[in-house]
């Protein structure tokens, strides 16, 4: 099984920026189905950007032209870059990867079901302060 590991969060401004990083270990056989996802205290997990196999991104609507997804294959690793934050932002943040490409990154942002993601780190977090 693969391990992920999150790291990049803090606090940051609103309009600040901070990336993400989420490196992948344990296991060669990559479907490079993944993608970053975030959770407020008593809401469901939601996808934020999210990568198909074919390199294809989606993004949920409220980071659209905010923040960038991005992979590093050598290095077995996923960024996310978050410019202009917004006191929504904040969340903790967590990276996460299927195991066979079943849902499509579209649906995951979409509020698709994240079952297909098998794997997942243990998340950063995330703070926006104004």
């Amino acid at each position: 099984a693969a391990q992920l590991v999150e790291s990049g969060g803090g606090s940051v401004q609103t309009g600040g920026s901070l990336r993400l990083s989420c490196v992948a270990s344990g296991d060669t056989r990559r479907t490079y189905c993944w993608g970053w996802f975030r959770q407020v205290p008593g809401k469901e997990r939601e996808g934020v950007a999210v990568i198909d196999s074919d390199g294809s991104q989606s993004y949920a609507d409220s980071v659209k032209g905010r923040f960038t997804v991005s992979e590093d294959y050598d290095k077995y690793t996923l960024y996310l870059q978050m410019n202009n934050r917004k006191p929504d932002d904040a969340g903790r943040y967590y990276c996460a990867e299927q195991a066979s490409c079943l849902t499509p990154a579209a649906e995951a942002v979409a509020g698709g079901n994240l079952s297909d993601f098998t794997y997942w780190g243990q998340g950063t977090q995330v703070t926006v302060s104004s």
